[in-house]
């Protein structure tokens, strides 16, 4: 898989940040059995000794630990990729402990993402993109558990 070629901390206040919004419009989405996405991922932060870990559960639901940030979420997230190859993920944070992540940017309950996954063909790997375009990604993000 590709490495973007931007900045890890612009990409995530992309993906985090700009992207996103307050707002109460997503809908917990379970997901089929056997999902490629559900499982554990991490991804390791460039430039620290810091690492992600996002917890996809089949119930819609997410749990992330980023330094010692721990989040909850909700999501809907698509069955299947587009024809392009991308999954949509629309992402709200349920629940913030308020501490810092790898980066030393904390969370706010309601935030609500919209992300594209591109989904490696040996499933174990994946990006996540701003769009469907493979030089808006962080990544990898790499299947530690399938759950």
């Amino acid at each position: 898989m590709t490495r973007s070629r931007w900045p890890l901390a612009t990409l995530l206040a992309l993906l985090i940040g700009t992207s996103a919004a307050l707002a109460d419009d997503v809908a917990r989405t379970p997901l089929p059995a056997g999902h490629p996405l559900i499982g554990t991922w991490r991804i390791d932060v460039p430039n620290t000794a810091c690492h992600e870990l996002y917890q996809v559960r089949a119930d819609g639901t997410t749990a992330v630990t980023s330094g010692k940030q721990v989040v909850a979420s909700e999501f809907t997230l698509s069955a299947k990729p587009s024809a392009r190859g991308f999954y949509k993920w629309v992402d709200k944070v349920t629940q913030d402990n308020g501490q810092p992540d790898c980066l030393g940017h904390t969370g706010e309950v309601g935030h609500v993402a919209t992300n594209y996954l591109a989904l490696h063909q040996s499933g174990k790997l994946f990006l996540m993109c701003q769009a469907e375009d493979l030089d808006t990604c962080i990544g990898p993000f790499v299947l530690q558990e399938s759950i």
